[in-house]
């Protein structure tokens, strides 16, 4: 029985309710790197076998060092290295097979990384609800079609998240490995709405706080959310 673990990085550096951090490439805090600590102890269960990352180092800090918590070496895999989807038989994240107990591979891509925001991009938010008002704020955030001027929609985060994820991710998944993705608020909100088959209005419902992780498992082909413990919710504004 495959595993799925979903976790959103932990807390960085910039307060995520001050900034639009966005695609703003900035490191664990001190608080962040315990966040991903206790989550790696809730893991210790689930031996896993297969990481993936956004390409911000926020998320692959955290993975990293929840796969240290559970003893294990991340290798980093390019991706295009390790498509190996069209040679014979081989499968593309057949590199677990060739390395030890200790050794896990682990997939960067920028297909998982966080919304783009545009024009509000590394601006404090207090200046642009001033500029723009805290509704218009507040809708351009959590809208599912409409995103800021020249950023992202959730959307667009759900059309290139969930392709990576349906060609990349739940293959293994269905092959019943144990996956751990390591994400973002927004590309987290958007492969819960496709895992939980989350109507458009409704999506806003779905928060993450910072080193919040879920775990679903592979039953009947369908992905079964279980319940983990959580942490203390620390932020629901998108990093």
């Amino acid at each position: 029985m495959g595993y799925l673990i979903l976790v959103r990085h932990g807390a960085p550096c910039f307060k995520p309710e001050d900034m639009f951090v966005g695609w703003i490439d900035i490191p664990l805090s001190r608080e962040g790197i315990e966040e991903a600590l206790d989550c790696a102890v809730k893991l210790e269960n689930i031996e896993l076998d297969l990481a993936f990352a956004s390409n911000l180092v926020r998320t692959q800090e955290t993975l990293f060092i929840i796969l240290s918590g559970q003893k294990k070496t991340g290798i980093r895999i390019h991706e295009k290295a390790g498509d190996k989807s069209k040679i014979g038989k081989i499968k593309w994240y057949s590199y677990s097979e060739k390395l030890n107990n200790n050794l896990i591979p682990v997939f960067c891509t920028a297909a998982l990384n966080e919304r783009y925001y545009g024009k509000l991009q590394g601006r404090k938010k207090r200046k642009m609800e001033e500029k723009y008002g805290a509704e218009r704020i507040a809708f351009w955030s959590w809208n599912f079609e409409t995103g800021p001027s020249d950023g992202e929609s959730l959307k667009v985060v759900y059309e290139r998240a969930v392709s990576y994820f349906v060609q990349k991710v739940m293959p293994a998944v269905n092959d019943g490995k144990n996956v751990i993705v390591c994400a973002h608020q927004g590309s987290l909100r958007a492969l819960v709405k496709y895992i939980e088959d989350i109507p458009d209005k409704d999506v806003m419902d779905v928060n993450f706080s910072t080193g919040e992780l879920v775990r679903y498992h592979l039953s009947e082909g369908r992905l079964v959310k279980e319940n983990v413990a959580q942490p203390e919710p620390s932020t629901l504004d998108a990093t």
